[in-house]
């Protein structure tokens, strides 16, 4: 009888050790699961899911991408970087040599991206000069022709229109520079603290319809109260309307995006002769782990997810502008122009095959007063935004800043737009709907930093998986 009960004992103790992990036959977690086991399947607000993306960025669209942004017309991007910031004086400028940014001389930027940052051949660029130069004098002068008169008028119209999502950069401006994008590459370059929490304080706390009484969890500069601080949050968040959940989905998938990108292009080693870059885990698991951000960080990189969506349905979206015969890369080589140009509009048409795109039609629905005046405030919301840039003290991140927050005004415009994409003429100037060269280069890097993002996770959960 006893050696039945001791059999008995300790068969249900053995049960315990293996249902416990005790018994050795169960792993531990590792730091890939932690990171990445709530980053799957479908997200919030959406019909697709996180395995479709990551197989159609990562084998079929990032490669050619990636060469795209190499060429010329990509590469080289007008910026001020000098405006002052308009809502405070006490900026901390970065001394680091790695926030600098080194703007290209003159004779390295192509002749024709210089002689006009935009629009579409060299007899378009030709009529944009000298409308241009006439839109500086102030006023339309009768002795242009009737069609010249008429671009002004219209361009000015634009580029004054309710559209546009962004605050963007005066290129007219002297204190305005060509930057080459390949030679500034975004990466960490140790600004941090409380000048970089207070940017994306003033961005979360004042540009994302929240009221001051909800706390953001993991809030660097408001006392933490943990677990019920973020159930409260999002139970918020929950709560609101489409529109503004997905605006703050969109901060925050930025947010996390250039957090991956500074946490893929570390300075892991410095000596004389060179500097070594490359993936730093742990920064990666400080701002991402699931366990040292109590749950915060699956949720960031799910929202990166999102905002690549949104950026993707963009593209998807303005494919009929860069289809038309009118429109060129242009930079003045007329091969390098047309092959370019066949490659951008191969890349557009796999976008345009992804087959669970973001539907952006539940945007702004309903009561049309109502709708109206919920898209005027994410508009302002987002352009406020686009000024809060100016007041980032390191340059290379106030460079990267102003491009991704264009490129998304820009994606965000093109959502908004579809009408006016819709009714434009197959060939010639395309007065209601347009893009400066500004914006289309700052669309495709923007994008271009998204997919990299969703490339560089997928690195990531390769080098943690072997980690506890």
């Amino acid at each position: 009888m006893g050696r039945r009960w001791g059999f008995l004992i300790g068969l249900v103790g053995a049960v315990w050790l293996l249902g416990s992990g005790h018994g050795g036959q169960q792993s531990p977690e590792t730091a890939a699961q932690r990171c990445f086991c709530q980053v799957s399947g479908y997200l919030d607000d959406c019909t697709c899911d996180v395995e479709t993306i990551d197989r159609f960025n990562n084998y079929r669209l990032f490669p050619r991408l990636q060469k795209l942004l190499e060429s010329d017309y990509f590469r080289y991007y007008k910026v001020n970087l000098k405006r002052p910031c308009p809502f405070w004086n006490d900026i901390s400028q970065c001394g680091r040599r790695d926030c600098a940014v080194k703007p290209c001389q003159s004779d390295e930027v192509p002749d024709g991206i210089k002689s006009a940052s935009y629009k579409y051949s060299e007899v378009a660029n030709n009529l944009i000069e000298e409308c241009e130069q006439a839109e500086r004098l102030g006023a339309v002068d009768e002795s242009l022709s009737e069609e010249t008169q008429k671009a002004v008028l219209q361009w000015t119209k634009h580029d004054d229109s309710s559209d546009n999502f962004c605050e963007a950069d005066d290129i007219q401006s002297p204190d305005a520079e060509y930057v080459d994008l390949l030679l500034n590459p975004e990466r960490y370059t140790g600004y941090k603290g409380p000048d970089a929490w207070k940017i994306w304080n003033v961005i979360y706390e004042e540009n994302c319809f929240k009221p001051q009484t909800i706390k953001r969890p993991l809030s660097p500069l408001a006392s933490g109260q943990g677990e019920a601080e973020g159930n409260t949050f999002y139970s918020w968040l929950e709560g609101l309307c489409v529109e503004k959940r997905a605006f703050y989905r969109l901060i925050s998938g930025l947010h996390a995006s250039i957090n991956v990108h500074l946490s893929a292009r570390y300075l892991l080693q410095e000596t004389w002769l060179e500097k070594k870059w490359g993936h730093n885990i742990t920064e990666f698991q400080q701002r991402f782990d699931g366990i040292l951000t109590e749950g915060e960080g699956p949720r960031r990189l799910k929202n990166l997810y999102f905002l690549y969506l949104i950026e993707l349905r963009a593209l998807s979206k303005v494919v009929p502008f860069f289809e038309r015969p009118d429109f060129q890369l242009f930079t003045g080589n007329k091969v390098h122009d047309a092959e370019n140009k066949m490659l951008l509009l191969e890349i557009l048409h796999e976008i345009k095959s992804f087959p669970l795109h973001f539907d952006e039609n539940s945007f702004f629905a309903g009561d049309k007063k109502e709708a109206n005046k919920l898209k005027e405030d994410f508009r302002l919301h987002f352009r406020n935004i686009s000024r809060i840039m100016d007041c980032v003290g390191c340059f290379k991140c106030r460079l990267w800043g102003k491009l991704q927050i264009q490129g998304l005004g820009t994606a965000l415009k093109i959502l908004f737009s579809e009408k006016l994409i819709a009714n434009m003429p197959e060939s010639g100037p395309s007065y209601e709907f347009h893009l400066t060269r500004q914006e289309i280069v700052s669309l495709f890097n923007a994008f271009g930093r998204i997919s990299t993002s969703v490339k560089e996770l997928e690195n990531f959960r390769n080098l943690l998986q072997n980690i506890h």
